[in-house]
């Protein structure tokens, strides 16, 4: 597949609104991660997304859309609950799954096949400047191959898509709008039911979302999967990643018997002090400096020579680290909690 980098200014996006309109593909960016994104209301148009990343065709996409009332456009029921998510929380990090009415524009094929619809508006200047002039529902899960960390930077999207590491043909416009501000997906919360359920945790913290609609249930075992990042392994790096889920002090006891020059290191500022290790990402002191290193981290770890497998040290699940440990246990290939 081919990259065609877009100058993010007028005439960048209004060429990258064409292309959406033309069902054609464009790799864009938001606050939590880029995106890669067709006309949600095409089935051919989508058709490319799921070529492109190599995705399981049941996996449903996330529509994106300026505000509250396009949302509502696409015919859907729209709950008390979704209202009041969208008016707190929108634009922002958080995805609502609703149920799909008759009038659904959205296709099967974006949904998964269910009868409900993942919506979100992104709090992204470039993103929101290039829906509004596209005019179109944009369906858009992450510009990467499927399974592999995330792109949070237009680098990495030309690294996961370009030609020779993507097996699909065609073009995909990209518009580079920096790194994403906080590094990983949105949160999705389902409203379609009598309870809000949440899907996926992410960049809006568990806290915010329950003071406006009470408790969030956890999915019924076995039912259908509402939303991306919960039936297929994500954010996977192809060097095998263990991540201890330990108190700093174990894991640094527990590493210390490790081969350090074998080894990739991802771990908050005190244990990588405190092992000097050759191969390291410092996620920095906090859960935000955490999860907008997260995704990058893992590509450079699996990048350096002569290592082995990787090793992540997370264990604080306060605001959003609570993502960036969802992300690494899906990532993992094994995880130590003792």
């Amino acid at each position: 597949m081919e990259v065609v980098w877009l100058p993010a200014d007028g005439a960048g996006i209004q060429r990258a609104a064409a292309a959406l309109r033309a069902g054609e593909l464009v790799a864009f960016p938001t606050e939590t991660v880029y995106g890669l994104g067709a006309d949600a209301t095409s089935a051919a148009a989508v058709a490319g997304v799921f070529r492109a990343k190599g995705r399981p065709l049941d996996n449903p996409l996330i529509v994106h859309v300026t505000d509250a009332a396009a949302a509502e456009a696409l015919g859907v029921e729209w709950p008390p609950a979704a209202a009041v998510l969208a008016e707190h929380f929108w634009p922002g990090p958080l995805t609502v799954v609703v149920r799909a009415a008759t009038a659904i524009r959205v296709p099967a094929s974006v949904r998964g096949g269910l009868d409900t619809v993942a919506v979100r508006c992104p709090d992204h200047s470039l993103a929101r400047r290039l829906l509004a002039a596209a005019g179109v529902p944009v369906a858009a899960p992450s510009a990467n191959r499927s399974g592999r960390p995330s792109p949070t930077t237009a680098d990495a999207v030309a690294e996961a898509l370009g030609e020779g590491r993507c097996g699909s043909a065609g073009v995909v416009w990209l518009l580079d709008g920096g790194p994403a501000r906080i590094g990983v997906e949105s949160t999705v919360v389902d409203v379609s039911g009598p309870h809000p359920v949440l899907l996926r945790p992410g960049g809006l913290a568990r806290g915010a979302i329950e003071r406006w609609v009470g408790p969030l249930h956890e999915p019924a075992a076995g039912g259908p999967a509402r939303s991306p990042g919960m039936r297929y392994r994500h954010y996977a790096p192809e060097r095998p990643l263990v991540l201890l889920a330990l108190s700093t002090d174990q894991a640094v006891k527990r590493l210390r018997a490790w081969p350090a020059a074998r080894t990739g290191l991802l771990a908050e500022h005190r244990v990588v002090q405190e092992l000097q290790w050759p191969a390291v990402v410092d996620l920095g002191d906090t859960p935000d400096s955490a999860a907008a290193g997260l995704f990058a981290g893992l590509v450079r770890l699996d990048r350096w020579p002569g290592l082995d497998r990787l090793a992540a040290v997370w264990n604080n699940q306060e605001g959003v680290g609570w993502a960036v440990m969802n992300r690494l246990e899906r990532a993992a290939a094994e995880v130590v909690r003792s």
